[in-house]
């Protein structure tokens, strides 16, 4: 049954069907003995190595799957440290902020309010994947039994962090004494605890700054609409709100606000690639020389504008694992993510939705221009958006793409296998994509750019019947 729960990079599922508190008590045991191990295998001893930070999101089932999993740590010799319902990244600044082995957050991040899970990280808030742990963990949970287990009686504390990362989060924020107006849709989920206490209510905390609160409620654990921000249904109570307001901003979290979209002062979305490329010029100002990572799925744009801006660019593997090696193993200064996750080498390499806030408001503030003005010249180019295919025989049409594009074929495009399948022919013909497997179901997903929308339309037609049948969500 715990098979069926363990992810690529997090554990989730339907409560309590697939998750229950008994498994919460299993993986709880099995984080503990891993990440104990892990600190002590570093050779790395503080005093609060033997600590494991422990937070949860607000859906229903959270408390008692907190509870237990607590329980499974301190009955493995582990002590916690109880930051109690707090975002996801909140967790990533307490385990470094405090030196501890680890950190578990309970939270199925943007998945409706049956699901629920586990986000796990070691030391230095460094993610705990599939490849890097979770299948040990998976395997210690499955092999322990509560029955004959002699517990060990670790320790819990409860601690309130909040004003310490308070003053982290808002190390990022310098409005230069201008004023601005924005709407922050909290999705129902942890934006909802963690804006008031940052920004203060309706942003009464910071010297000119309005917040215009949407779906701040989250005591009942249900979503007025789906925690995900990438889905566009999903932001038009926050575009239709930032008209109506006459705002200067809005930005959607997700349901554990690691996450977040932006929509500019005319109400529309604005891509996470585009903010990328926008926040990098950013960061490059004033770090001349400093390494960016980026999606490789974004725009090329974003490659192009860390170049002018005297930037090195880094293609980055998709995936918050990937991303947060990519800018240890480079110094990248920020790093960004189609998927809303923005990474901050001074926040210990990790994500922030709340910080991803701040400096997208500091960015607007200094520039005296709306969003859309600064966001235009960056969408210079026309993009698919990703484009799912379901077909079985995925090795099949990659193999065919590789061979209709490539380097020996008429278009002489170049081929890269970083992640996926990347053909380039933007030089002489005008365009490039990716496209990659899912790893759960027989899909494949495009992402096609190219100069101008005649170019964009033909190599879609082109393109999309050699990757099966189209799905549309």
């Amino acid at each position: 049954m715990l098979g069926r729960i363990f992810k690529a990079y997090d554990i989730r599922g339907t409560y309590p069907d697939l998750l229950n508190e008994q498994m919460a008590w299993q993986i709880g045991y099995g984080a503990s003995k891993f990440l104990r191990d892990e600190a002590e295998a570093a050779g790395e001893s503080t005093p609060m190595m033997r600590n494991i930070v422990v937070g949860r999101d607000m859906r229903k089932s959270s408390p008692s799957l907190c509870a237990q999993l607590i329980k499974g740590i301190t009955d493995q010799g582990g002590d916690v440290v109880d930051v109690g319902m707090v975002d996801t990244s909140f967790i990533y600044f307490a385990v470094n902020h405090l030196d501890c082995a680890g950190g578990v957050m309970v939270t199925a991040s943007h998945n409706p309010p049956q699901y629920n899970g586990f986000k796990i990280s070691k030391r230095k808030a460094k993610p705990v994947g599939e490849a890097t742990g979770l299948a040990e963990i998976r395997k210690r949970a499955a092999m322990v039994d509560r029955a004959t287990l002699q517990p060990a009686h670790g320790r819990v504390e409860q601690r309130d962090l909040w004003e310490d990362y308070k003053a982290h989060v808002r190390s990022f924020l310098d409005l230069s004494g201008h004023k601005l107006k924005v709407v922050v849709d909290a999705s129902n989920g942890m934006a909802g605890t963690m804006v008031p206490r940052i920004f203060g209510k309706k942003g009464a905390g910071v010297p000119g700054l309005t917040i215009v609160e949407l779906n701040f409620e989250n005591s009942k654990g249900e979503f007025v609409h789906e925690p995900n921000p990438l889905v566009a249904a999903n932001l038009a109570q926050l575009q239709a709100a930032v008209v109506k307001e006459k705002a200067d901003l809005g930005v959607c979290f997700d349901g554990d606000a690691d996450r977040c979209v932006v929509v500019d002062e005319k109400g529309q979305i604005v891509g996470c690639d585009h903010l990328t490329a926008l926040l990098a010029k950013h960061f490059l100002a004033k770090n001349k020389g400093s390494a960016i990572a980026y999606d490789l799925r974004s725009t090329k744009a974003v490659e192009e504008d860390i170049k002018a801006a005297g930037g090195v660019p880094v293609r980055g593997r998709v995936g918050h694992v990937f991303m947060k090696a990519a800018l240890a193993e480079k110094n990248c200064i920020f790093g960004g993510e189609l998927s809303g996750h923005f990474y901050f080498r001074d926040n210990f390499n990790a994500d922030s939705g709340a910080i991803a806030m701040c400096v997208v408001l500091s960015v607007l503030a200094r520039s005296g221009k709306p969003m859309s003005e600064l966001i235009k010249p960056i969408a210079r180019y026309r993009q698919s958006g990703e484009v799912n295919f379901t077909i079985e025989d995925k090795d099949g049409a990659l193999n065919l793409l590789k061979r209709t594009y490539g380097p020996e074929s008429a278009a002489r495009g170049t081929v890269d296998e970083l992640d996926g399948v990347t053909i380039d022919c933007f030089k002489v013909h005008g365009w490039w994509c990716n496209v990659r497997k899912s790893n759960t179901e027989p899909l494949l997903r495009l992402n096609l750019e190219a100069k101008d929308q005649k170019t964009l339309d033909k190599m879609l037609t082109t393109i999309s019947p050699m990757l099966g049948h189209r799905v549309d969500h």
